[in-house]
């Protein structure tokens, strides 16, 4: 890959970091494209300042006494626990096709009874610490 003798190596690390500034080019395109957008925006917009566009609006019902609200935090241990669980779940789909390959189906067999695994024993952790209780 890399050679020690003379101009062969710079050759090769001028053909390494080339393909990488391509990558930087697109990146810093799409920043100042976000940047300009948003500076259009800001320029472009009517700015009219009134009462009513500076009030907290939910839902249309005006804000009455303070904004501070108490949420249970099980709501987010469900909401947490099924993103776990989804996303989890999205890796039986490439498993599903590696496993019809020839030659890989007790591999992949174990390897996903190994993983599904860890994943019951993550709920079953999560039911014995009273988390899947909805009181």
């Amino acid at each position: 890959m890399w050679e020690t003798v003379g101009e062969p190596t710079v050759v090769v690390a001028a053909g390494y970091f080339a393909s990488y500034s391509v990558v930087g080019l697109l990146a810093l395109v799409g920043v100042l494209f976000v940047a300009a957008a948003f500076g259009a925006g800001r320029l472009l917009r009517p700015v009219i300042p009134t009462p009513e566009k500076l009030l907290t609006y939910e839902c249309g019902v005006d804000p009455v006494g303070e904004g501070w609200a108490h949420t249970q935090v099980r709501y987010y241990v469900y909401a947490f626990l099924y993103v776990i669980f989804a996303v989890d779940s999205i890796f039986l789909f490439p498993w599903a096709t590696v496993f019809a390959a020839p030659g890989y189906g007790a591999t992949t067999l174990v390897e996903m009874f190994v993983f599904l695994g860890f994943l019951a024993i993550g709920l079953l952790y999560a039911y014995k610490k009273g988390v899947l209780t909805w009181t």
